[in-house]
């Protein structure tokens, strides 16, 4: 069973960065993690991808020493089994807004007696059951990270009812969403948007777990590591590949 190097340096106090993944060439995922980042996120809720490929995605990502971390499309318990069962690092489950919808994620992502998930050793997570499968469902409730997104005006109201829920990694701010969610779509600097962010990581830091968002530049990135965030994600693949032939567009022809 691989260990979740990600899962230690969150533990740790480390912070960590890595984009949102929504291409299905191995590559990239591969020179993303050549590059220095800790994790990716292999996007499930926004990208085009399916299962299969981010299996394949996963293998790619773990041969550089990079951690996969799948996000699901929805609260659905045979979609975080999936997404989970393909070997990945953990799961990212969007748009969670009360306690009763943090517990359901915990419930559909780990084993009994933490959780009720699905049981199956035959798994890339399970390593098709070459290695025994004594201890194997302890070991995996242990290993696999589980993180939630909370991004909207209702989820900030019930943070304190979602932070309680035990076995909840990360809690992820949604800046994009919440700025929906305000009524004030994509405008992620405004001060409503910044001052709920930052409220919600003092609370989640004092129920003793990670705080994550997203940053699409260095900068912003910058600011929320000092702000207490340690789980960020830094840019989408796409974005990144789209900023770079612009730029490099742009200084040849001026």
């Amino acid at each position: 069973m691989r260990e979740n190097a990600l899962k230690r340096k969150l533990q740790s106090g480390e912070f960590v960065i890595g984009p949102f993944m929504n291409c299905s060439y191995g590559a990239f995922i591969e020179i993303v993690g050549m590059a220095g980042f800790d994790y990716a996120i292999i996007d499930m809720e926004h990208g085009p991808l399916e299962v299969e490929t981010a299996e394949d995605l996963c293998r790619a990502a773990q041969g550089v020493g990079l951690s996969p971390i799948v996000r699901v499309r929805k609260n659905d318990a045979p979609q975080i089994q999936r997404a989970l069962d393909i070997g990945s690092a953990g799961v990212q489950v969007p748009q969670i807004e009360t306690g009763e919808g943090a517990e359901a994620v915990v419930r559909a992502a780990k084993y009994a007696p933490l959780g009720m998930r699905g049981l199956s050793f035959y798994t890339r997570a399970g390593d098709y059951t070459m290695y025994g499968v004594e201890g194997y469902t302890d070991r995996l409730n242990d290993e696999q990270l589980v993180i939630i997104h909370v991004e909207g005006v209702t989820g900030l109201q019930n943070l304190d009812a979602i932070i309680a829920v035990p076995h909840i990694d990360v809690v992820f701010l949604g800046p994009y969403d919440l700025s929906q969610s305000f009524g004030i779509p994509g405008q992620v600097n405004d001060p409503r948007v910044i001052k709920g962010m930052e409220e919600a990581t003092a609370k989640i830091r004092a129920a003793g777990k990670a705080a994550g968002t997203y940053a699409g530049d260095a900068a912003t990135a910058k600011r929320w590591i000092d702000a207490g965030v340690q789980y960020i994600s830094l840019g989408v693949d796409v974005g990144i590949f789209a900023n770079a032939c612009r730029d490099l567009v742009a200084q040849v022809r001026g």
